[in-house]
């Protein structure tokens, strides 16, 4: 039998990585044992577990422990890092370890560094001269960069469970449903909410067109201009409909207010596009009087930075549309590190790109009336998210309303 120890520290019960790590090994093939395990007494205590990993084949063992080391398990026998040389650009050596959204330290020369900027499925790239590790995309790789390999001196850290308060934001907690209690969840948000902007922290939001199609760009503009908005994230569609409400008071040629078609409606987001293309921008068309009001005047007026990530299918695009998708990622990458939670609403592109790049400790909401974009999430690895299955149209004002439901 080939085998190697793990350790497990933290509040490996409460956030089911005990269970769930037992479960991996058995599911796999695989035995375990039990060497030490010590629970923590009161709330404010870790608790830690040393368990021996066994296969019949090495192949299968570190199979296993790759798995295991995606939800916080650690080899418990300390060695530094391997690092090998990347032999062209946007190449990684075959062995190469692929991070997960979690917190991760590497061990480079006895010393534990924190790799910044982390995301999933990327690379770890060492700066041996400064000392410092850097998650890395594969398409951002450089040739002659160290590049972690193995499953050695890595340490993931995922979030927790919280103890004591109970918060909207439970590890594990959310599952995808219709039937949860919107009011409540929606109220616990607020509160999240209010609770960041008081300490000075930033919120993003990933918005798909069918805010501006339900009636609500007046409430995120609302949001934007009271301060409770930072960044946005969007398509060419999101900003076309909001523009082509603002100027023609209809979406995708419908009037938004009547929910009537206009004749000849179709044009309409075309001419909008064709207006912001004359001034040049969406800044300059504010600053020109040709766009007066909604989201997007809102991001010019309030200084919020807004990135545009194009797609195949745009109309247009407007001239603010970023339609390179490795450099929209890359500006994306820039905001989402310094966010502190992310609410993704009616978008699936979006919203899986967003949470593609995003840190597993950025506190997270999905909104969506289709299900399977919050599924989607989960499957490819963000768990963070809570998922709110609902229409737009009666999220935003409702979420609103609880903001300023004190004032």
């Amino acid at each position: 039998m080939n085998t190697r120890e793990v350790e497990l520290s933290g509040h490996i019960i409460d956030s089911l990585m005990l269970p769930r790590t037992l479960d991996i090994i058995m599911d796999m093939g695989g035995d375990f044992k039990i060497i030490e395990f010590k629970i923590g007494k009161r709330k404010t205590d870790i608790s830690k577990a040393r368990i021996l990993v066994s296969a019949h084949k090495r192949d299968l063992l570190n199979e296993i422990l790759d798995e295991l080391s995606e939800i916080g398990a650690s080899i418990a026998e300390i060695k530094d890092a391997k690092l090998k040389e990347s032999e062209k650009d946007r190449v990684v050596p075959s062995e190469f370890y692929s991070t997960t959204n979690h917190t991760t330290h590497i061990r480079y020369q006895g010393e534990w560094l924190l790799v910044e900027d982390i995301e999933m499925d990327c690379m770890i790239v060492v700066d041996t001269h400064n000392q410092k590790a850097y998650c890395r995309p594969i398409g951002r790789i450089k040739k002659g960069e160290m590049v972690v390999v193995g499953r050695e001196g890595i340490r993931v850290t995922p979030p927790e469970r919280p103890r004591g308060k109970k918060g909207v934001f439970e590890f594990m907690g959310s599952d995808v449903s219709s039937e949860k209690p919107i009011m409540s969840i929606i109220n616990k948000i607020a509160t999240e909410i209010k609770e960041i902007k008081e300490k000075g922290g930033k919120i993003a939001i990933v918005g798909g067109p069918a805010i501006v199609h339900t009636g609500s760009a007046p409430i995120m503009s609302k949001m934007i201009r009271e301060g409770y908005i930072d960044v946005i994230f969007a398509g060419n569609a999101l900003a076309t409909h909001d523009i082509e409400n603002a100027l023609l008071g209809t979406s995708l040629g419908i009037c938004v207010k009547s929910g009537e078609a206009v004749a000849r409606g179709h044009r309409h987001h075309i001419n909008a596009i064709n207006e912001i293309n004359k001034a040049g921008s969406i800044k300059k068309a504010v600053e020109k009087g040709v766009l007066k009001e909604g989201i997007m005047y809102e991001c010019v007026k309030n200084d919020i930075p807004f990135v545009l990530a194009g797609s195949i299918r745009d109309d247009g695009p407007l001239p603010d549309v970023i339609t390179d998708v490795i450099e929209a990622q890359d500006a994306m990458r820039k905001y989402a590190q310094e966010v502190d939670m992310v609410i993704m609403i009616a978008t699936m592109l979006h919203s899986i790109a967003t949470g593609n790049i995003l840190p597993s400790q950025v506190k997270s909401i999905c909104v969506d009336i289709n299900p399977a974009t919050v599924t989607k999430l989960a499957d490819r690895g963000s768990a963070q998210v809570v998922s709110i299955v609902t229409d737009v149209g009666a999220f935003l004002p409702i979420l609103y309303n609880q903001l300023n439901a004190d004032k």
